[in-house]
């Protein structure tokens, strides 16, 4: 087949990022920009080589002959920049959160659905090289059963300097890494069928919260306890933006620890590696595995926009990561555990 074009919708910090890694590509092209503020795209563009930059999204998609969009705007325009592309048959990739709440995100899931377009979500962070390794050791049953294990993304890091506007979302943690780190507990566990939360806030200066504690039973058999923080507190060690995992099965344990280190302890010992994620340069250092991430992520969503094998964060697989972040909202408000059902068939998007 041959290249397939595209247009960005958002021009912000992820942006250029997702731009970059795009360019992995050479059977995808980036014809055109977007953005609200057109000298932020005008700037990115003559980064990258874009032909075209619009201010105005329903003037892009009129002109512009497209394969797909690829949105990176703000989470409440989402959902419009998507009916936008489902009205005209253009496929979409979207960032997450998918959208601001789950009805939101059921509406979305809807609208690719009756307008028959693929709808898959940029979820990266499932993508990472170290947590793909880890995925294996679970797969190969080293460890046997796995019956508890704990996820743990709790960083000082400044995230606020380059993203301000998270300061003003009325729900913070559990949209934006909640998101990611509910994903890979899917990834390596299965659905969760009961979930209990409660969540913090430690920074005064904004809306949200920026720690919390999910507890969940997944795939029928793993307790599996979240725990998110952003307080700029203190730590020993950072270790941004790393996910630390620990697994306990009924034959052994695994680790994914710090700077990447595997390590496999059974009756015969332990057994330890490390699994780095390839460099990009254009990467920004204090990201970099996770922007090395997108890489993978992309190369995947393109395959099965070309007809290659599902994708495995569709609209509809995604709207279950939604499910589990509003319930945790839930939880936390009302103090109570939370009976999860996942959504039917039917409001399964087109792929």
């Amino acid at each position: 087949m041959a290249e397939l074009r595209f247009a960005i919708f958002g021009a912000h910090f992820w942006a250029r990022y997702q731009l970059a890694a795009w360019h992995e590509f050479p059977d995808a092209k980036c014809v055109a920009l977007y953005n609200r503020t057109v000298s932020k795209a005008v700037k990115l563009a003559q980064e990258f080589g874009v032909a075209a930059v619009y201010g105005d999204a329903e003037e892009l998609l009129s002109k512009e002959r497209l394969d797909f969009v690829d949105i990176c705007t703000d989470v409440v325009t989402h959902q419009r920049f998507t009916a936008m592309a489902a009205v005209r048959g253009i496929p979409v990739i979207c960032q997450k959160p998918m959208g601001p709440s789950l009805a939101v995100a059921r509406q979305m899931v809807q609208t690719c659905y009756a307008a028959a377009i693929p709808f898959f979500i940029h979820e990266n962070w499932r993508w990472q090289h170290p947590i793909r390794a880890f995925k294996k050791v679970l797969d190969e049953g080293s460890i046997g059963t796995p019956f508890r294990a704990r996820l743990t993304m709790v960083s000082g890091f400044p995230v606020f300097i380059n993203e301000p506007a998270l300061r003003d979302w009325e729900e913070f943690i559990l949209w934006d890494m909640g998101t990611h780190i509910l994903d890979v507990a899917r990834f390596l566990f299965g659905e969760a069928d009961r979930l209990y939360c409660q969540v913090h806030r430690v920074h005064r200066d904004i809306k949200g919260e920026d720690v919390a504690t999910v507890v969940m039973h997944m795939g029928g058999k793993t307790t599996v306890i979240c725990e998110l923080g952003y307080a700029e507190n203190y730590l020993e060690r950072e270790r941004f933006p790393e996910t630390f995992i620990f697994v306990e099965g009924d034959k052994g344990s695994a680790e994914l620890a710090p700077d990447f280190w595997v390590r496999v302890t059974t009756q015969g010992g332990t057994h330890s590696w490390r699994c780095p994620p390839p460099r990009f340069g254009w990467a920004d250092p204090d990201y970099q595995v996770v922007h090395a991430s997108m890489v993978p992520c992309i190369g995947h969503l393109l395959q099965a926009l070309k007809g290659g094998a599902p994708a495995e964060t569709t609209g509809d697989d995604n709207l279950k990561t939604v499910i589990l972040t509003s319930a945790a909202y839930e939880s936390a408000r009302s103090g109570q555990t939370v009976a999860l059902i996942s959504p039917p068939e039917s409001e399964s998007a087109a792929t």
